[in-house]
């Protein structure tokens, strides 16, 4: 997060304003975790004022000291106030004779004693925490102007165009890691929300759902009431299996006074499906004959019924909404006139039951009609544009498998919608009738719809997936390095301890990958030790191979570039990360940041994309600290803070005389 200081310079009043910062308003900032200062920091580049304009605006939390009539501090915080409406924090040196301006005079502030400033650091850390956790307003514009509406910080950050090409290209290509990073780096960056949401929305279209779930959590941090990151955040926790967390983040979007009737409508519509997915697993494990009594006892068919209804009855365009309530209302009342005795057993008479079965068929007339007229209308606008929507004309083939009598026109829509469509089309109506097929309901239509349907996707199966190893560590030391890390000589025992690690790994079952660079040392002895033990190893590398070996591999010596090229033949398809060492200038903001630490959070990105259950990172290394943002110790670091194993191979021990 960022916070920008709007504060005098150097002594005025008796109080020097730059030791305050240093003594007081940094440490609050580094200790919460927050980055950014003043305009001071930015002078060198552009104009000031629009540098400080955006600063103003972007800014999490803003630190305005009122200690002396300054009249840039006052213009400053004027321009926050009327465009943030909360999250600026007020400080004042203690005892100041001369007041503040009549209209700050009603707003709280932190006094601090000037000559000890530091003596007020727990105060302000806890009032910026308190601020930062807080909603309430404290612009005194917003506050007085209560239809006055802050505008999208989206509208004034437009992405690097360099940063938006490498998201396009990630993403046309399927380098789910490579996305993953780009979201990593886009941290602290001015435009950071607006690169986390087009990061984190490309990430959820390739399903890389845990990845997506770090970028939209970041997003969420900075954006905590944004209807888009919370929608997304419900629909990627319940592809995780994380219903919980999937009901809180849908019901902020619910809860927000200002949500559209679409947002409010998509809401409910995915609470709705958590409840049928709870629903679904309830039953589903049970014998055939078993399901459909479970099914229908359970109060979830009617509270995933009544959720999605609530979706549609809040945007009656939302048609999505309508139909999957129709299709759970179709299921209750299909099960009803299966199983007559176990709906009874429900209620306290069969008068009660019978009246409910009424009331609950009427309901399904009077909705069908109105997703029928939803549907028929979104199909019409669609057509008067010129453009094409398949989803609309699967939807209206749904809509008839669940109201049509007969079989042959639901084929016929499915098959009319489905025609020319990619194959993940007809896999989810597929998965559609599955949830039919295991009630054993509608069996006709089913059987029907199958029949015009293509063969299942090799994907849609899903695969299993496998364990990942990724290797990192240090490089053989070359001729004359004053502190030893890894000494030629010490070669048959790294590649012992490498070998021990991995066949470890290997026992744990089948499926198992190496991940690595290719640098002389441990990355080389790592492909070496797997393909003896016919274990498949994926090659990342940061530069093409002839820059790579001449600045990696080269100065150990002749026999480690004839192992490399014997790697580098293997794979001949081995991604490369960019064509030059020097970073894209959109990644100014990453301060000591390097091309080979940019390539390792790379690899550590691509081997978290399979899941970081799945995941082990073994680390050839002597444990010292300060090698960076993604040097071994951070990765390491990373790896355990999203759950996956890691192992350091600890030379201090390996090497050991």
């Amino acid at each position: 997060m960022r916070a920008f200081i709007i504060r005098p310079f150097g002594t005025k009043a008796g109080i020097d304003f730059d030791t305050i910062e240093a003594e007081l308003i940094a440490p609050a900032l580094t200790r919460l975790g927050l980055e950014g200062g003043t305009t001071g920091e930015v002078i060198e580049a552009g104009n000031i004022r629009e540098d400080m304009f955006e600063l103003l605006l972007v800014s999490d939390v803003v630190v305005a000291d009122i200690s002396i009539d300054n009249p840039n501090a006052y213009y400053e915080l004027g321009v926050r106030h009327a465009l943030r409406e909360k999250r600026t924090f007020l400080i004042r040196a203690a005892g100041m004779t001369s007041d503040v301006p009549f209209d700050l005079r009603t707003d709280r502030y932190l006094a601090y004693d000037p000559a000890a400033p530091g003596k007020a650091l727990e105060a302000l850390c806890a009032g910026l925490k308190a601020t930062l956790a807080s909603e309430r307003q404290d612009s005194p514009v917003f506050r007085l102007l209560p239809e006055l509406r802050e505008q999208a910080r989206s509208r004034f950050l437009p992405l690097p165009r360099e940063f938006r090409e490498e998201v396009t290209y990630a993403a046309k290509c399927r380098l789910r890691g490579k996305l993953a990073l780009l979201g990593q780096e886009a941290r602290g960056a001015l435009w950071e929300s607006e690169g986390l949401r087009l990061v984190g929305c490309q990430l959820v279209d390739a399903k890389a759902f845990e990845a997506a779930a770090v970028v939209f959590e970041a997003l969420h941090t900075l954006e905590p009431l944004d209807a888009e990151v919370n929608l997304r955040l419900g629909t990627i926790y319940q592809r995780l299996g994380s219903l919980p967390k999937s009901e809180e983040a849908l019901q902020r979007v619910i809860a927000h006074p200002e949500a559209s009737a679409t947002d409010r409508a998509e809401a409910s519509s995915l609470i709705g499906r958590n409840l049928k997915t709870a629903w679904r697993d309830a039953w589903k494990a049970l014998p055939a004959e078993s399901r459909r009594a479970r099914a229908l006892r359970s109060p979830l068919l009617m509270r995933s019924y009544e959720a999605y209804s609530s979706g549609f009855t809040a945007n009656l365009n939302h048609f999505y909404s309508g139909l999957n309530a129709l299709a759970m209302l179709t299921i209750v009342l299909e099960l009803i006139e299966a199983l007559p005795d176990t709906w009874i057993d429900l209620f306290a008479d069969t008068e009660e039951a019978h009246r409910k079965t009424l009331e609950l068929e009427g309901q399904a007339r009077s909705l069908g009609g109105a997703v029928e007229l939803a549907i028929a209308a979104s199909r019409k606008r669609i057509a008067a544009s010129g453009a094409v929507d398949p989803w609309v004309n699967v939807s209206w083939a749904d809509w008839l498998f669940l109201t049509a009598k007969r079989p042959a026109p639901v084929a016929r829509a499915y098959e009319d919608a489905l025609a020319g469509q990619p194959d993940f089309f007809a896999d989810s109506v597929r998965g559609q009738l599955r949830l039919f097929q295991e009630l054993d309901l509608l069996a006709e239509k089913v059987e029907r719809v199958l029949e015009v349907l293509a063969p299942a996707s090799p994907s849609a199966a899903g695969a299993v997936a496998g364990r990942t190893m990724l290797f990192t560590g240090h490089q053989v030391d070359l001729p004359g390095r004053k502190e030893p890390r890894f000494p030629p000589e010490k070669e048959p025992l790294a590649r012992a301890a490498i070998e021990e690690a991995v066949r470890r790994e290997a026992a744990r079952g089948t499926g198992l990958a190496g991940l690595a660079g290719a640098a002389s040392g441990g990355d080389i002895l790592f492909h070496e030790v797997c393909a003896a033990l016919s274990i498949p190893t994926k090659l990342y590398l940061a530069l093409p191979p002839e820059q790579y070996v001449a600045e990696s591999v080269a100065p150990a010596g002749a026999d480690w570039i004839r192992r490399f090229w014997a790697i580098v033949q293997r794979q001949q398809d081995a991604p490369v990360l960019a064509d030059t060492k020097d970073l894209p200038g959109w990644l100014q903001h990453r301060q000591a940041y390097s091309i080979w630490q940019r390539n390792n959070l790379w690899m550590l990105n691509e081997a978290l994309v399979g899941g970081a259950a799945n995941l082990t990172v073994l680390a050839l290394w002597n444990g010292k600290q300060g090698d960076g943002p993604g040097g071994t110790a951070d990765m390491i670091a990373i790896a355990q803070a999203r759950g996956a194993e890691t192992h350091v191979l600890d030379t201090n021990v390996i090497f050991r005389p």
